[in-house]
């Protein structure tokens, strides 16, 4: 068996025996044309909250930017919460089990988010816990790429048929994801034995990533996520949150929502997200960029970023609009310069 393989199913225990230890990557770096030919990546380093409880709906639907009361079974949706100023702490992946609702994020900052929330359930029925390592989500499997689907529903069995849909069965919940490379992204959750048991044939078809990999996906398909260096830097649209289905302008209040709808409506907005490329594969999320007509001030952080397989990194840029008619530079005005891709979506700013 390889090694590869043996690390999977050992993650759940070395992770609780050192929750300090960094969790093992899989898989070597991998392009673009890699990922757009398919792709198959034990996803390590996301984790889950589940909240149970007769009011777990409604009250994640007081805290969180989109509907969580009318979200359906067949559905996963995304999500952000804020603080009172609007200012993203966490993106969030959600969707409803048989019993609890699911919130998955990042594992680095999975533990104080979930005690946050925690501390505003007061008088609700609801409880929240750590579901990461159990049983039946333990193992997460990301795919995409053109030869995905036919690899996936072999041992998936059907597929949901559109971005966001959610299928559940015996061998697990499979939703799928906003497309890459004009293909569709399928996150797969479900337990160690059935993850293992898969990988091998999986790998007959396609090619084997990680966590950098997956990262590399969502980079091309748009979608940002919040991780610890990004943390209440943004506000939704600054991010494109909106465009992408995380904000529902006509739900009720959760903390932020008055600065939310503020940005949405009162003016155009000055500042999204855009794709782009560097040859500089140590770009990380936090990193500041700047513009040549203003080398002295950042004109926008990078969000997202990945080694791209050619020496160089793909990445995921907030910033000022009127900043990509300039040079933008990584780190410095001197540093590694950007180049802009489109996106695949439209950044469609607000009417006045």
């Amino acid at each position: 068996m390889n090694n590869w393989i043996e690390h999977l199913a050992s993650l759940g225990a070395r992770f609780h025996q050192d929750e300090a230890a960094q969790i093992e990557d899989f898989g070597k770096t991998l392009s673009a044309a890699d990922l757009a030919g398919g792709v198959v990546a034990p996803v390590t380093d996301l984790g889950l909250i589940a909240v149970s409880g007769d009011d777990a709906a409604s009250f994640l639907h007081n805290q969180l930017t989109n509907d969580v009361e009318h979200l359906g079974t067949g559905e996963a949706r995304l999500a952000a919460y804020c603080t009172p100023k609007g200012r993203m702490q966490a993106s969030l992946l959600m969707w409803r089990g048989a019993q609890d609702i699911y919130l998955q994020l990042p594992r680095t900052i999975q533990a104080p988010l979930q005690k946050r929330l925690t501390m505003f359930v007061l008088r609700a029925k609801a409880k929240l816990r750590d579901a990461t390592e159990e049983a039946a989500t333990t193992a997460v499997l990301g795919l995409a790429g053109a030869k995905a689907q036919e690899a996936l529903a072999r041992h998936a069995g059907p597929l949901p048929q559109a971005p966001y849909a959610k299928t559940e069965g015996e061998a697990g919940t499979v939703i799928r994801l906003a497309d890459a490379f004009d293909a569709p992204r399928y996150l797969w959750i479900t337990n160690a034995c059935t993850a293992i048991a898969a990988l091998p044939q999986l790998r007959e078809t396609l090619a084997l990533g990680g966590n950098v990999a997956w990262h590399l996906a969502e980079i091309h398909a748009g979608v940002p996520q919040v991780t610890q260096p990004t943390q209440e830097q943004f506000v939704p649209q600054m991010i494109n949150f909106e465009l992408i289905g995380g904000v529902n302008f006509k739900k009720g209040c959760y903390p932020g929502q008055e600065i939310v709808a503020r940005s949405q409506y009162l003016g155009k907005l000055k500042r999204r997200m855009v794709l782009a490329t560097l040859a500089n594969a140590a770009a990380r999320a936090g990193d500041e960029v700047f513009a040549s007509d203003d080398p002295d001030q950042p004109c926008g952080m990078i969000v997202n970023a990945a080694p791209n397989g050619q020496g160089g990194a793909d990445a995921l840029v907030e910033i000022k609009l009127a900043a990509l008619d300039q040079e933008v530079r990584h780190g410095a005005a001197g540093g590694t310069p950007l180049s802009f891709l489109p996106l695949p979506y439209a950044i469609d700013t607000p009417a006045d």
